[in-house]
């Protein structure tokens, strides 16, 4: 189901705008930004991100039930308090080899500052990244299947990997600010962001001609990106929450067969 170039760019403008509403965020329609609106904190924004995987009722649920003061708390009251509290790969100790690692991030510095400093030596988001998660993993050296899960490795190949989707969403979420988007980062240029690519956005983007590359991984996600900034030069990122509501809802389908009318 193709649409024309102009097709697209009319439905998702129109989706983009009709979406850009705190209203889109609620228990109903859960997502895991209703979290991090609530707090408003670049550490606590990254947890619900990388959290960011499964059921979108049982992610926030998950936040729900975590104690986010304990970021500021000792170690040893981290290890304790968090004690039972699991989430599909994740143990117990997975979560609270996260809060410890942003525990001690926290007390030296900002993880925008981190980002910002890798990203502008070549203005490459990726860059930025790879010195994210060297950061978090340098902070409190973990290993575990589930901890590696969470907190990702940085790729031999960064054009051949995982299109990282959970971090490029944690991105969207620190960077643009609009209705949905907290905008608390200053200094990373919105028209650099990469699309959140993860495997619903792939299939809606493949059924709307908006991508061509069949394999899931980031050179699908820059091919998307680029697409996108046919539409919008300066923040085509701002897509994304359209493009996960297209695909929810089937509005294209719609489209069409208003079309046929």
């Amino acid at each position: 189901m193709r649409f024309s170039a102009d097709e697209l760019k009319a439905l998702l403008d129109r989706e983009a705008a009709r979406r850009n509403d705190a209203a889109e965020l609620s228990y109903e329609r859960p997502d895991p930004l209703l979290v991090a609106a609530r707090h408003r904190d670049e550490r606590i924004a990254l947890i619900c991100a990388l959290f960011g995987y499964g059921s979108a009722r049982q992610i926030v649920a998950f936040l729900d039930r975590l104690d986010f003061c304990l970021l500021d708390a000792p170690e040893e009251r981290i290890m304790r308090d968090l004690q039972g509290l699991k989430y599909r790969f994740q143990t117990s100790e997975d979560v609270a080899a996260l809060f410890v690692a942003l525990r001690r991030l926290g007390r030296e510095r900002s993880l925008g500052e981190i980002v910002r400093k890798g990203y502008e030596a070549r203005g490459e988001i990726r860059d930025g990244l790879w010195a994210l998660i060297d950061t978090l993993r340098e902070a409190y050296p973990y290993k575990s299947r589930g901890y590696d899960f969470l907190v990702g490795r940085v790729p031999e190949d960064p054009d051949r990997c995982a299109p990282f989707k959970r971090y490029m969403m944690y991105y969207r979420w620190m960077v643009r600010r609009d209705a949905l988007d907290l905008g608390l980062w200053e200094g990373i240029d919105p028209a650099d962001l990469i699309v959140p690519l993860d495997t619903h956005t792939h299939a809606v983007s493949l059924r709307l001609g908006l991508l061509e590359r069949k394999s899931y991984d980031m050179r699908a996600a820059l091919e998307l990106t680029e697409t996108l900034r046919r539409f919008d030069t300066t923040d085509p990122v701002k897509y994304d929450f359209a493009l996960y509501r297209i695909g929810q809802e089937r509005i294209e389908v719609q489209e069409r067969r208003k079309g046929r009318r």
